[in-house]
């Protein structure tokens, strides 16, 4: 509430008069022009150095408050001069008649103000860790206040003045708060003390300053300077801590964070605060130069707390794209009135409706978006959605407990929704290098296709449609679409079979994972004459779980940069104006691409193909080689080639690697992370080791955060040992054993 008051008052102030700063001295008892004009005043030439200034808004001269603080008139709607003649004439002056005040005192403020209104309010309903985003938010709050009463303190309005030079600095002691919470939230050590509450001290301190320069208008300046050191000295102690601590840790969490702070704030120290301190001038006004400094509370937004805090990277996508398209409607708009009727209007309606229009299409796009999700049955067929069909027809496909009867539904499925007649399902035998099941005579299916099948491709020859399936160590499966020339599946159905074949890729591996378990608990059963329904229902609970998230992650990542591309796509098809076409369907080109490199990279993070192709040590090669470029670490490695009779401890192994390298990226800050896979008599050994930041070892077992014990349960399904030791500050390191040949949960040992 205070801030919407104080807010609203600063922001009217600003709109209650033209700053001008016309010099002016007393002689003689008359009040004389030294400074004849504001260099923007359109007005200038209506007052001279000869002229006397008599009052200003009705008011006497003598009895002007603004030429108590410093000799000029900072703001009035009205002089009243008196000519060298004894002429006396009134001076009115109005908002526009300064131009660019316009824009740098009323337009950029106000919008700062209600967009930084906007942010907090959504932060406040969406957050996640309460502390941190409330200071981020008190944050936020005082420096959108210190840059709307830049401008009313400047004309020596009393609350502006206070409300100016406390949020300066209080601004700078939440920063200092936050950071402290901040790095005990990534786990980073402080390098400072640990009392912050000292500080706020200071804003006090610039508060009482504030109050004196009001009521002994003669300390002013003075006062101010002192303000302005007190800024100083929280801004270097600031940047000291974030160039102490990445100097100390080498985080490229703290090298973002520090050059999302510093570059912000070296215009307004170099350019303003400094040379107003020691030369008692500046080269860029303060308006200007704090500028600069409205970027840092987004630059946090979008460098640092996006996925930590609260989930804003979807919602700041969507903003953009709906921003891009109400922006150049309302440019085509604006432009259009203005070829029609622009000698009727000023430059304030012109900006006034582009302002509305802009926010008007906003709102609308948001608005359309909420209505279609939510009244999609009724406005669409359900033939045409999409994103409808892919969840009935994962649904459905998900019921299934077998494989030929996941392929039977899920040729149904596709047959039903793409309505055609001829679809089966073709397999391929890599030893053979033939087919196990028989092609239709006259289809155009040759053998060394299947070859060149790559996983996520579809691809269309004279009759056929063919699909890349799924593919084991002995088998490459693929989806046939007889369309003999008569049909072209659309891009959307192509889209809705591709995300359709990756789910049910996945499907086959977990329901061939569960035929084998359920197949060796059978065999247990029969042998120990014992029951374990809680078993199988446990694994079936646990099939449907790993369903479940993979359908909405896809959701939430590919398909919608999919549903993205169409409707640009949507929009060309529909354009009338075919300028830049070619321009523009390269870069839908270039996304879809890029969408597809990030597919198929999804694909094999799932299922690593290098691995049954290949083999270990090529797919821990690439991993290793896409961790290295990732990295801020040197990396040490080595693989020795194992000999396992067991194909799933490859598995396991690259699963291994993947966990450790994944938290030596995210979570270990170190310079150097050594990585060795050795070869035992029976089994083998992984050594990691890393000189980061460490951890406390019961904190990250009971919390799970870096996946610690999904590693364990791995290791122990295949009866290893699994060493982790780890303190704060002093690196980690883990040592996993598995020896092969165990009889411990090797079932095949109780089937007889």
């Amino acid at each position: 509430m205070f801030y919407l008051v104080i807010g609203i008052y600063l922001n009217y102030m600003n709109y209650s008069g033209p700053l001008l700063e016309i010099g002016v001295e007393k002689e003689n008892g008359k009040w004389g022009v030294t400074q004849p004009y504001f260099k923007d005043w359109t007005g200038w030439k209506s007052i001279s150095s000869s002229d006397v200034i008599l009052s200003v808004d009705d008011v006497p001269m003598d009895h002007l408050n603004q030429v108590k603080y410093k000799s000029k008139i900072v703001d009035a709607n009205k002089i009243t001069i008196m000519k060298p003649n004894g002429e006396i004439k009134d001076i009115h002056i109005k908002q526009l008649d300064v131009p660019n005040q316009f824009y740098s005192i009323l337009l950029f403020p106000a919008c700062y103000y209600l967009l930084t209104l906007f942010i907090t309010i959504y932060l406040h309903f969406n957050q996640k860790n309460t502390k941190l985003t409330n200071l981020l938010i008190l944050f936020m709050l005082t420096v959108a206040l210190a840059y709307v009463s830049s401008g009313v303190a400047t004309r020596l309005n009393g609350i502006g003045i206070i409300v100016n030079r406390s949020s300066m600095v209080l601004c700078l002691v939440i920063l200092l708060h936050f950071l402290r919470d901040y790095y005990s939230f990534v786990k980073i050590n402080w390098v400072f003390t640990n009392n912050i509450k000292f500080f706020y001290i200071f804003p006090v301190l610039s508060f009482l300053l504030a109050c004196i320069s009001i009521f002994y208008p003669a300390s002013y300046n003075f006062l101010a300077q002192v303000v302005l050191v007190l800024f100083f000295i929280l801004l270097i102690t600031i940047l000291s801590i974030l160039l102490l601590s990445y100097f100390k840790y080498k985080s490229p969490q703290l090298k973002i964070l520090l050059i999302s702070i510093m570059i912000p704030f070296l215009p307004f120290l170099f350019l303003f605060s400094l040379p107003n301190i020691f030369f008692d001038k500046y080269i860029l006004s303060g308006e200007a130069s704090s500028l600069f400094l409205l970027l840092i509370p987004f630059s946090f937004i979008f460098t640092q707390l996006a996925e930590r805090l609260f989930d804003i990277e979807y919602h700041i996508t969507r903003l953009r794209y709906y921003v891009i398209f109400s922006s150049f409607f309302t440019l085509w708009f604006i432009v259009g009135l203005y070829w029609i009727a622009g000698e009727y209007l000023t430059k304030t309606v012109m900006s006034g409706v582009s302002i509305f229009t802009f926010i008007s299409l906003v709102v609308l796009f948001y608005i359309k978006e909420k209505v279609d999700y939510r009244k999609r049955k009724i406005l669409f067929s359900t033939k045409g959605d999409y994103i409808h069909q892919l969840y009935t027809a994962v649904d459905k496909i998900g019921k299934t407990i077998k494989i030929d009867n996941l392929l039977e539904r899920f040729v149904q499925e596709v047959s039903l929704h793409l309505e055609l007649e001829h679809v089966f399902v073709l397999t391929y035998d890599h030893n053979t290098k033939q087919f196990t099941s028989p092609v239709e005579e006259g289809l155009p299916i040759n053998p060394m296709l299947m070859e060149d099948l790559k996983l996520g491709e579809i691809k269309r020859f004279d009759q056929v449609y063919l699909a890349f399936l799924h593919q084991d160590a002995h088998y490459k499966r693929a989806l046939v679409l007889q369309h003999n020339n008569s049909i072209h599946l659309k891009d959307e159905e192509l889209l809705w079979l591709e995300l359709l074949l990756l789910y049910v890729n996945n499907f086959i591996e977990n329901t061939k994972m569960v035929e084998e378990l359920l197949e060796e608990l059978k065999h247990m059963r029969q042998a120990d004459d014992s029951q374990l329904p809680w078993l199988s229902k446990l694994l079936w609970l646990r099939f449907e779980e790993e369903k479940y998230q993979l359908a909405q992650e896809l959701h939430d990542t590919n398909l919608q940069e999919q549903l993205h591309i169409a409707r640009e796509v949507d929009v060309l098809v529909n354009a009338k104006d075919t300028a830049d076409i070619q321009k523009k369907l390269a870069k839908i080109h270039k996304q879809m691409v890029t969408s597809i490199h990030d597919l198929r990279a999804y694909c094999e993070n799932l299922k690593p193909p290098l691995l049954d192709t290949l083999g270990l040590n090529a797919a821990l090669e690439k991993l290793i080689r896409k961790v290295i470029e990732r990295s801020n670490f040197v990396l040490i490695y080595t693989i020795d080639r194992l000999y396992l009779e067991d194909e799933r401890m490859n598995l396991m192994i690259y699963r291994l690697f993947q966990e450790l390298l994944n938290n030596s990226l995210k979570h270990s800050y170190a310079t150097t992370v050594e990585i060795h896979l050795q070869e035992m008599d029976d089994g083998f050994e992984i050594i990691y080791k890393d000189d980061g930041v460490g951890c406390n070892i019961d904190d990250i077992i009971i919390a799970d955060s870096m996946g610690i014990q999904g590693m364990q349960e791995r290791v122990k399904a295949f009866n290893g040992q699994f060493y982790i030791d780890t303190q704060v500050n002093e690196g980690m390191s883990i040592r996993i054993t598995v020896k092969e040949g165990s009889d411990t949960l090797d079932y095949d040992a109780h089937s007889g």
